[in-house]
Formats: structure tokens, sequence, C-alpha cells
């Protein structure tokens, strides 16, 4: 479930790699106590904005929204069913706009220059002749899915309070470790067919 890096020269393209990894963690903390749909749908027009800033082939991207097409529609069925299919908007409005700007992110740092980027981090592990690219890969991969992986966990949260009325469960791990080792194994065949951590380093060479 890597998302395809989208060649250009954009002002995000341009944008420092820590500079939007930072954003994309304020963005979060921002959103997710937002309770209005109304002020969800601004923010969500924001983000398209933002998508088509890079032109026709940015706002191809949104195509991203389709694998959570089938999600989205029962997690607002569930409210709906519930009786506040407000909330189901609010829902639906806050997992779309966090899963959009996460991709946003994605396809306009390519994976490398994320890598690069949190790489000094760990750089005192070359004293003990260890490499820094592999865990500055599995730093780059938890920064690049948490946006995602926290709003599969609201949404769960939302979808389960609307059924019983309490805000949340130990019940709701089990869904939320199936849909993580999901993407994790997508993400783990990716890196395998690409070579790991070197083999990134060569797709940029």
């Amino acid at each position: 479930m890597i998302s395809l890096y989208l060649p250009g020269q954009s002002w995000l393209h341009r944008c420092p790699v820590r500079l939007k990894l930072l954003s994309l963690a304020i963005a979060s903390l921002l959103i997710f106590p937002i309770s209005d749909p109304r002020l969800l749908g601004v923010v969500l027009i924001v983000v398209v904005g933002l998508y088509g800033s890079l032109g026709r082939q940015g706002l191809r991207q949104l195509k991203a929204l389709k694998p959570l097409v089938s999600l989205v529609a029962i997690i607002f069925l569930l409210h709906v069913v519930a009786g506040s299919w407000l909330e189901g908007v609010t829902a639906v409005l806050r997992l779309v706009v966090m899963v959009l700007l996460a991709n946003l992110v994605s396809i306009t740092t390519r994976m490398d220059d994320m890598m690069e980027a949190v790489m000094p981090l760990f750089a005192p592990l070359k004293v003990f002749g260890m490499s820094p690219r592999k865990p500055a890969l599995a730093v780059t991969l938890v920064l690049r899915f948490a946006p995602v992986l926290l709003s599969v966990y609201s949404s769960l949260r939302e979808a389960y309070q609307a059924r019983s009325g309490r805000r949340t469960s130990w019940r709701l791990m089990a869904p939320f470790l199936l849909q993580s080792l999901a993407m994790s194994e997508n993400v783990a065949e990716a890196l395998s067919a690409r070579g790991g951590a070197d083999g990134l380093r060569q797709d940029k060479a």
C-alpha cells in the first residue's frame, strides 16, 4: 500500500520533507477533535484544492479514496441505523480528509527523500557498524502510515459507539489489528519486490 510517487516540480514537491511531515502531524492533531461536519467540509475543499494545485495528474490521485468506498459506506450506514446520520457524515469526512492528506505527502515525496529526512537521527549507529537506513525506513513507514491507521481506528471506534452507545471497547482491537496486518503485508510485499531499504536507494539512482 505504498502510494505511487507523482513526478513533478510543484510547490509541494519542492517543499522541504521535514516541513511536510511536521505539517501532516499538526493537521492530524487539529482535525481529530473537529466534530462540525461543515468545518470538515471546508477542510476537505481545501485539501482537494491542494491536489488541484498539482494539476490534472494531482486530481487523478483522488482515486486513492476508491478502496475506502465500502468502508465509508458501512460507517455511514451504521450511524444512520443508530439514528445519527450527522455523526456518520462527520466520521466519513474526517476519514477522507486524513487519508487524502497522508496520500498527498506520499505522492509528492520520494520514499528515499523521506528516509533521508529522518536518517540523521540514526547516524550514531554507524559507530557500532550498523546502517542507519533500516531504522530510518521503519520510522518513515510509521510516519507515512500513522495518520491512516489513526483514522481507521477512529472510524472503528465511532462505528462501535453508534451501535452500542459506548465510546470504546477492547473488542475494537481485533478488526483494527486485522486491517493493520493486511496493510503491513501489502507494504512488506512492495518493499520486498523493490529490494528493501537498499532497493529504495537504487530506485532514486
